[in-house]
């Protein structure tokens, strides 16, 4: 990590989830830990750099898609380390009065994403848990931005598998609907047990509860059942390689090699 963005507090030993995502993007922005988590991880599957890049290029398809139709509030929760294709960026390609609020529980990487984004406007980065949803919305400083009488676009991109079942993700995200105006956009990924191989899965499992949150790998239909209360845009739930918006899809050989399910809701008006 570049001395002019370090900030006092890292634990340098310990793997940290967002600096190991930052890593595997390509990204300058880790330590040697989370180098070597990382590369534990390509060893036992070498697709997993390419599960990072789809759920980057999800994430655009999907808010360029929102901003295209009018949204203009965005709140990304366990938004990680700013880095290439951030959503106020994407945002505003299209729509350039959107507003954004990234929400991190991890107070370095909120620390860090402060110090990057100090001279954008109509953005802002919070510390705040994702299980606590109630307490998230209810912060001044999203408040500022965001108005709850106006559809919002919330964003859970590779979060939740770091909410383990016994944390209720379902639960979460049920809270998380109920406080959101009608219209409002739900964009969601998630990694997958389906189509995964065995090593690569224990292996997965093993760097991340070393690494400062464990993982939870989880099937179609549960992820599914996140969406519960919302309509589902077309194409539906499906590996992120398939999510185009426009029916224009191109030709994946194995989309399953994403290990990564993602799809977009919305609530009714």
């Amino acid at each position: 990590m570049s001395a002019q963005r370090s900030i006092d507090g890292v634990n340098e030993q310990v793997p940290n989830v967002a600096r190991i995502y930052d890593y595997l993007l390509g990204g300058k922005d880790n330590y040697a830990a989370d180098r070597d988590a990382a590369e534990r991880l390509l060893a036992a599957a070498p697709e997993t750099a390419g599960t990072v890049r789809e759920n980057r290029a999800f994430l655009r398809r999907a808010v360029r898609r929102l901003a295209a139709e009018g949204f203009r509030q965005f709140v990304d929760i366990g938004a990680g380390l700013p880095t290439q294709a951030n959503v106020h960026e994407v945002a505003r390609e299209i729509t350039p009065d959107a507003r954004v609020v990234y929400v991190d529980n991890d107070p370095v990487v909120v620390a860090h994403g402060r110090a990057l984004l100090t001279d954008s406007p109509r953005v802002t980065v919070l510390e705040g848990d994702l299980r606590r949803p109630a307490q998230v919305l209810a912060e001044p400083a999203l408040r500022a931005l965001i108005d709850l009488g106006e559809p919002v676009a919330v964003l859970m991109l590779a979060v939740l598998h770091f909410v383990t079942d016994d944390q209720d993700p379902a639960g979460i995200v049920r809270r998380v609907r109920g406080l959101l105006p009608p219209g409002s956009a739900l964009i969601l990924s998630h990694v997958t047990s389906e189509g995964n191989r065995a090593e690569a899965a224990s292996t997965a499992k093993n760097v991340y509860d070393r690494s400062t949150a464990s993982i939870a790998l989880r099937t179609r239909a549960e992820i599914l059942s996140f969406f519960e209360g919302f309509e589902l845009d077309e194409p539906g739930l499906v590996y992120a390689p398939e999510w185009h918006p426009d029916g224009t899809v191109p030709f994946v050989r194995h989309p399953e090699a994403s290990f990564l399910f993602a799809g977009v809701g919305r609530l009714p008006r």
